[in-house]
Formats: C-alpha cells, sequence, structure tokens
C-alpha cells in the first residue's frame, strides 16, 4: 500500500511542480512521478526535521503534500540549473 501511495502522491506533486516551475512541456508523466518521488524523498530529510512535520510514510496531510511540492520544485530547480545554467 505505500508504494501505491507514493506513486499516487508523487505522480501528483511531480506535475504540481512541474507546472510551477514551467517545464511541464518537457516531461512526461514518468518523469513528474520520479521528480514527485524524489523530491518528497529530498523533503523528508531536510524539510521534514527543521519544521517538525511527518512525511508522507506517516500519512498524507496538507502539511506532508506541501513539504513533498516544496521538495519537488526545489529539485527541479537545482536541475534547471545545471541543464540552463540559471533557474527558470
Amino acid at each position: 500500500m505505500g508504494i501505491l501511495i507514493w506513486l499516487i502522491v508523487g505522480g501528483v506533486v511531480g506535475w504540481l511542480a512541474s507546472i510551477i516551475m514551467r517545464t511541464d512541456a518537457q516531461q512526461g508523466i514518468l518523469l513528474n512521478v520520479i521528480v514527485g518521488i524524489v523530491g518528497a524523498l529530498l523533503a523528508g530529510f531536510i524539510i521534514s526535521p527543521m519544521l517538525g512535520i511527518g512525511t508522507i510514510n506517516e500519512g498524507v496531510s496538507i502539511a506532508t503534500f506541501l513539504v513533498s511540492l516544496a521538495g519537488a520544485v526545489v529539485l527541479l530547480a537545482i536541475v534547471n540549473l545545471f541543464r540552463r545554467g540559471s533557474v527558470r
């Protein structure tokens, strides 16, 4: 059940992050899911302990969703920085 939640939430988070960063036309659904999952993972290690918020593994809530979205946006910003030389 946990993997299914990761895929669903990762897909939604990755899609929303790609819309925010304006990279949606360049990515497919698979890359959106990967960005969402990796962004949520990074946010779980970095942002969650600083804010005292749980991760998606502990339950899906608005706070965990927003933390995962922030992680995915930061991940896309880092990828854009290396790909183009500037954050878009």
